[in-house]
């Protein structure tokens, strides 16, 4: 599957089809709500001679991953469950919501997640099929950029006391923000939370009783990822009231927002500068940040490769004759193979082969887990408690160039 990456909407329309297929086999992606905002937004922005929004988007969506991917949890709704106290992964898990708890025939329990909205959504897009709803949060969203004033949310730090004319570069700006996060009172950090993430005065009192009898311990220990959003939200302001981020580009507070999904990546890919610029200061040591045209050009030198394979080889599917990138040529994606599962190399070695027989009973097993109507209370069982989790993706048959799963594979057993 692949390093567990985060991409923006710039990376992906940069990509030809072929190249995102590849893109998709190589990579887990992490597909963010920001990314859906972006790119539905583009019902409303001007496009190329040629071509319509519907069209616009509909190309986006077309390439967006289908086999290895997850879609993340928003980040608003994380932020308010770990500031009542509930733990959000920072190690590059992805948190997703909408699971059932379900237990088998054979008595195993587990999570089955259904085809998520998103999804659907995009599948849709692809086929220029947009609901009402949608055209509308286009138009309203296209609406607040234009009229967002940057300038006016740079002065919120100004009314927290913060001079940013002492602020010269993105890692000072950086540097202040995590003193603010860490250094400020309950009250006044859950008063920013409630300017930034729009937290009502009931959910206030409730926090700060749940911080309270927590310890009251920091606030980047207490709540680390609602912290982490607050640090990139205060920097944001601080930089650009010290004129380090444009504010006479609305859609900087949109490519912003991308960094607020970052704990739950190793890799980020953008081929925006503003992401360039900001995103290495909040990485982990075990994340990096990629350029969107360098990984681009790799996908290409390897969609290259794969092609001068025999027909009869490219009807085996991708998934079977390219399970793992070629360990030869200095690729970038093998490159980053070896940084972020550095085992992989040797680790096929070690995993017999299934028979067809194990692979048709492994699949029906999976398939009787997946469609139980056996419900569980959802707070009797979680993701390390489970037994199985099943997650359900809808995946074209052949895309672009490629076929994605065997050429001969029934059509029941496709999804």
């Amino acid at each position: 599957m692949g390093p567990i990456t985060l991409f923006d909407k710039s990376f992906l329309q940069s990509l030809s089809l072929d190249e995102s297929v590849w893109f998709d086999n190589f990579f887990y992606s992490v597909i963010c709500p920001i990314f859906y905002v972006e790119t539905l937004a583009d019902l409303e922005k001007a496009v190329r001679h040629g071509r319509t929004q519907e069209q616009e988007v509909g190309y986006i969506a077309d390439k967006s991953p289908e086999f290895h991917r997850n879609h993340c949890s928003y980040h608003r709704t994380l932020c308010l469950g770990n500031m009542m106290g509930y733990p959000v992964p920072m190690n590059g898990q992805i948190p997703v919501s909408g699971g059932r708890a379900v237990e088998s025939d054979e008595g195993k329990k587990g999570l089955v997640f259904e085809l998520s909205d998103e999804a659907q959504a995009l599948s849709r897009w692809q086929d220029g099929k947009f609901l009402e709803l949608e055209r509308k949060f286009a138009m309203v969203w296209r609406r607040s950029l234009e009229n967002l004033d940057l300038l006016a949310a740079a002065s919120i730090i100004r009314a927290m006391g913060i001079d940013e004319k002492t602020c010269k570069t993105l890692d000072q700006a950086k540097q202040i923000a995590e003193g603010v996060i860490s250094s400020w009172l309950p009250t006044d950090i859950v008063k920013l939370a409630s300017i930034f993430l729009g937290i009502s005065p009931a959910q206030e009192r409730l926090i700060l009783d749940a911080w309270v009898k927590a310890g009251n311990t920091p606030f980047p220990v207490y709540a680390p990822y609602a912290a982490h959003v607050l640090t990139v939200e205060v920097f944001f302001r601080i930089a650009l009231g010290s004129n380090l981020i444009s504010t006479q580009r609305p859609s900087n507070r949109t490519d912003i927002a991308y960094l607020f999904y970052l704990p739950f990546c190793m890799i980020f890919i953008s081929s925006d500068k503003l992401h360039r610029n900001c995103v290495p200061l909040f990485l982990r040591k075990d994340q990096e940040f990629v350029w969107g045209e360098d990984l681009k050009s790799d996908l290409r030198r390897l969609n290259e490769h794969y092609s001068r394979l025999s027909d009869e080889e490219k009807e085996k599917g991708i998934t079977l004759f390219a399970s793992e990138p070629p360990k030869e040529g200095n690729y970038l994606v093998s490159n980053l193979w070896d940084r972020h599962l550095p085992r992989w190399r040797n680790i096929k070695s070690s995993i017999p082969k299934m028979t067809p027989e194990a692979e048709k009973k492994l699949v029906e097993q999976i398939k009787r887990q997946s469609e139980s109507r056996r419900s569980l209370p959802l707070d009797e069982i979680n993701e390390a408690d489970a037994d199985f989790m099943t997650i359900k993706h809808k995946v074209r048959r052949r895309k672009g160039s490629w076929w994605q799963v065997p050429k001969d594979l029934k059509v029941s057993d496709e999804e």
